[in-house]
């Protein structure tokens, strides 16, 4: 979460794409990202973690903090667009319709409460973050290909020797003898007759 707009600044700039973003809809609040495992989707978010970080949006908001029935967005980080005369912690949306609402009717004190209580605040460096993300990903996608090749490489050997056994070409073969002696031209015609 960004404390501030240049923290939200941050926050953006340095967003996974897998992460979710959510803020006050027309209001200004804190910036919350919420890290998706990798088997989670924006649209899989259980209800209870949705309320959370909705309650969390609402508490760190000045003006939301104090109104009711407010809308709290929502949107996968890869959504979020920053171009350059947009206002410091400003966002926009590639597509609109991947950007969720959420309804909260009222500040909840319990769930606020049982946030702070849990919180633990950490300095991030955000470009060692991405730096360790992107080699975890370039390693994982180089044992994939390791593995497809392997693969392709033990079907292509399969099916070599799937052909080798249709094939003709070894049923006529004849295995000499290495003891026995060389014929010549004349011994061949010889042992022909």
């Amino acid at each position: 979460m960004g404390k501030d707009k240049v923290e939200n600044e941050d926050l953006i700039k340095y967003a996974w794409p897998q992460d979710v973003w959510f803020h006050v809809d027309k209001l200004s609040s804190a910036h919350v990202y919420l890290r998706m495992p990798p088997t989670m989707t924006c649209d899989s978010i259980p209800q209870a973690l949705l309320t959370d970080c909705a309650q969390l949006v609402k508490a760190n908001s000045i003006d939301g903090n104090k109104k009711d029935n407010l809308t709290v967005i929502y949107t996968p980080g890869s959504n979020l667009k920053k171009s350059g005369d947009m206002a410091v912690g400003q966002v926009s949306f590639h597509s609109d319709k991947q950007v969720k609402r959420v309804h909260v009717a009222k500040r909840e004190n319990i769930i606020v409460n049982r946030l702070n209580k849990t919180k633990v605040e950490r300095v991030v460096d955000h470009e060692q973050e991405r730096v360790d993300r992107i080699k975890k990903e370039n390693a994982e996608k180089s044992a994939a290909a390791a593995q497809m090749k392997k693969a392709e490489a033990e079907l292509a050997k399969t099916r070599e020797a799937e052909k080798a056994a249709r094939s003709y070409d070894l049923l006529f073969e004849v295995e000499e003898d290495p003891d026995a002696p060389k014929l010549t031209g004349k011994a061949i015609e010889e042992d022909f007759m």
